[in-house]
C-alpha cells in the first residue's frame, strides 16, 4: 500500500501537473465503485504529490524587504554606537587634560587655541515683559518637575527662589 514516492529526473511543469491530477480524477469519478473481490486483487495508486516548493521561493516577495529592514537596523546601530564612542573619547580627553593642568610638571607645553573665523553676532536686548514671561514659564516648569531625591529637591527649590526674585525684581538683568 505504500509506495516509495517518484523521482523525476526533470522537474514537471505546473501544467504537467495539473494534467496529470486532472486524468487520475477522471479515471476515479468515470469508473465504477470496486468490489470486494477487486479490492484485493487492484491497489490504485495515490496520485504523486506535486513537489513542495522551497520557503525561499515560496516567499521570494518577503526577502527584499527582510534585507532592507536589516540593513536599516544594522545602520542605526553602527550609528547609535560610533556616536557614543565619540562621546566616551570626548570624556576620556576632557578628564586628561583636567589631571594634566592640576599636577604641575616641568615642561609644558601651552595648548594651541583654536581659532576663532566667524565672529559673534550682537542680537538685540530681550525687552523686559518678555523676560519676565520667560521666567515664569521656567518657574511653572520647574513646580512641573518631580524630584528623585532630597537633593534634587533642595537644588530645585533654590532655583525656583531665584526666578521669583527676578521675576519680582524692578529691573532685570540683561540675557
Amino acid at each position: 500500500m505504500s509506495e516509495d514516492p517518484k523521482l523525476y529526473t526533470n522537474k514537471p511543469r505546473k501544467a504537467q501537473l495539473k494534467q496529470f491530477q486532472d486524468q487520475h480524477k477522471g479515471k476515479d469519478f468515470s469508473s465504477p465503485p470496486p468490489s470486494s473481490s477487486t479490492m484485493a486483487t487492484q491497489s490504485p495508486s495515490p496520485p504523486p504529490q506535486p513537489p513542495k516548493e522551497s520557503f525561499a521561493r515560496r516567499y521570494k516577495f518577503l526577502w527584499p524587504l527582510l534585507l532592507t529592514v536589516n540593513l536599516g537596523v544594522g545602520a542605526y546601530l553602527f550609528m547609535r554606537t560610533k556616536k557614543k564612542d565619540t562621546d566616551v573619547e570626548e570624556e576620556v580627553t576632557t578628564t586628561v587634560s583636567t589631571t594634566t593642568q592640576t599636577t604641575p610638571t616641568t615642561t609644558e607645553k601651552p595648548l594651541p587655541l583654536p581659532t576663532i573665523t566667524e565672529p559673534v553676532k550682537l542680537r538685540e536686548p530681550i525687552p523686559e515683559d518678555q523676560q519676565r514671561e520667560l521666567f515664569k514659564w521656567i518657574l511653572e516648569e520647574k513646580r512641573k518637575v518631580k524630584p528623585k531625591d532630597p537633593e534634587e529637591k533642595k537644588r530645585i527649590d533654590e532655583e525656583k527662589a531665584i526666578l521669583k526674585q527676578f521675576i519680582r525684581a524692578k529691573s532685570l538683568p540683561r540675557i
